[in-house]
């Protein structure tokens, strides 16, 4: 019997776990996947943003401030990367320029700091590759950018380390009320617990519709993305995005915190709820879009494409709370743009709410910081060199893009929640991420993870499930596998 269940490990569900990892209860996070950060937190733009484009009074608008104000000294908490570098929302008429100023008088409403209007030469001033028709822009100099993996592993690697237990390949087929709380069935066991907090993201509707009379529906956007280089990472400083229109603050520039150049998303409503597939007409349209904010995009430099699903629902805003006609369940749902930058303030709402209704006392040993990866290219030239004495694997270079070592992988499968597949310990170390997407290092990456994970090479996988990469050894010819 668990005093709290919380259904989904993205980055919503992760910085609930953490905040209520602070307390005394018996806390459990499950996960239909193989890992944390497997939905909508692993493909989307990284964008902390300021908190200007959210409606005056709604939660997004509450929650987005919040969390941008928290995420600094979040990030120095869980040993993460995170840079203000600051975000222009174009305008290329003046036609448009009301439209500007209500968004400029939004964010001054919903209380972000340093907004102001720049007119077109202080814009390119800040930013010579943005188009020449600019006429002025919104500059947010509070807005940020974090790396999505690292923020949701973090979380879930912070809890999991102050008492909050973590199942995978856990899926939840039913819920059922029972007395004083809630029985679920999954597709591994049964669970029973006190409060259910609803984080499952594009599945959260299904949770809900479990145990409410009052149906909740959510539509998956889908939004393409392109990624480019380091050799492009420089092109634009801040984070550059167009005027908003009806689906959303449309296709951004962006740097990224490792020194990439990130273009996207498109919007597309789907009724697949895991389709993540990219297609020729989105890029196109990623593409086309980003012209026309930001010139001579060095699009040469492209080395992978993605997409990603965000929760959409009619309701515009963040649905987090008690359902009003299922006590102790609690719903965290809807948690689309601005999801990351709000996950702080999201973790820190549910937690309170259930803080008041649990009695909870704090843990008088919580710890308070976490360390991450260690990494050898942070250090000097003399502790880089003391490292390696000391563990000859930070020495041996296992992928040449991002420059990762033995010792960084090593970590990445042996930490707590510890990476078992190849994108877990992409997503941790970034080995895989570079210009060659893998190709270089792949093999020497899953003999590694075999060996210190204990796992035949044969059942390693790209992302769990079915998507091994090795063959098993065929009765025909020569007996061996093949990649």
């Amino acid at each position: 019997m668990y005093d709290v269940i919380i259904v989904g490990s993205g980055v919503a569900g992760s910085a609930c776990a953490r905040e209520l990892s602070r307390y005394k209860l018996k806390l459990c996070v499950v996960e239909k996947e193989e890992d944390v950060c497997c939905g909508t937190s692993k493909a989307n733009s990284a964008i902390v943003h300021a908190g200007f484009d959210a409606a005056e009074g709604s939660l997004k608008a509450k929650l987005n401030v919040r969390g941008n104000q928290r995420m600094g000294k979040l990030a120095k908490e869980l040993d993460i990367p995170f840079r203000r570098n600051g975000s222009l929302v174009l305008c290329l008429d003046k036609e448009d320029m009301p439209k500007l100023e209500a968004l400029y008088q939004r964010g001054l409403a919903n209380g972000v700091e340093e907004l102001c209007i720049l007119d077109r030469k202080q814009v390119l001033e800040l930013e010579p590759n943005v188009t020449d028709s600019v006429y002025a822009a919104l500059y947010a100099p509070t807005a940020g950018i974090i790396c999505p993996f690292e923020l949701n592993i973090a979380l879930a690697e912070h809890a999991f380390t102050n008492g909050a237990e973590f199942r995978f390949h856990t899926e939840v087929m039913d819920i059922k009320r029972m007395e004083g709380g809630y029985t679920l069935y999954t597709s591994r066991d049964v669970l029973r617990t006190r409060y259910v907090v609803n984080a499952a993201g594009v599945y959260a509707d299904r949770l809900h519709n479990m145990v409410s009379a009052h149906k909740l529906t959510i539509v998956p956007r889908r939004g393409e993305y392109c990624l480019l280089d380091k050799a492009a990472g420089s092109h634009v400083e801040r984070t550059i995005f167009a005027l908003p229109g009806r689906l959303g603050k449309g296709v951004l520039v962006t740097p990224t915190v490792h020194g990439n150049l990130l273009i996207g998303p498109n919007a597309v409503e789907i009724e697949d709820k895991e389709g993540i597939h990219t297609t020729r007409e989105g890029l196109d349209e990623v593409m086309e879009k980003a012209r026309q904010s930001v010139k001579d995009l060095p699009m040469g430099r492209m080395i992978t494409s993605f997409s990603g699903l965000r929760a959409h629902t009619d309701q515009e805003d963040f649905i987090i709370g008690e359902v009003e006609d299922a006590k102790g369940f609690i719903d965290c749902a809807g948690i689309e743009s601005p999801g990351i930058a709000s996950s702080p303030a999201i973790g820190e709402m549910v937690a309170q709410l259930l803080k008041e209704k649990l009695g909870l006392e704090e843990k008088p040993d919580y710890i308070t910081e976490r360390k991450g990866i260690l990494r050898p290219s942070s250090l000097s030239r003399e502790d880089r060199q003391a490292l390696i004495k000391k563990n000859p694997a930070y020495g041996n270079m296992i992928c040449r893009c991002e420059g990762i070592t033995e010792g960084e992988i090593v970590d990445a499968i042996t930490r707590p929640l510890g990476a078992r597949t190849l994108d877990g310990i992409k997503r941790r170390t970034r080995a895989g991420m570079g210009r060659c997407q893998s190709g270089f290092c792949m093999p020497r990456v899953m003999e590694i993870l075999s060996r210190e994970g204990g796992i035949a090479m044969t059942d390693i996988t790209k992302s769990g499930g079915e998507s091994r990469i090795l063959a098993e050894p065929s009765d025909r010819g020569s007996g061996y596998g093949s990649i």
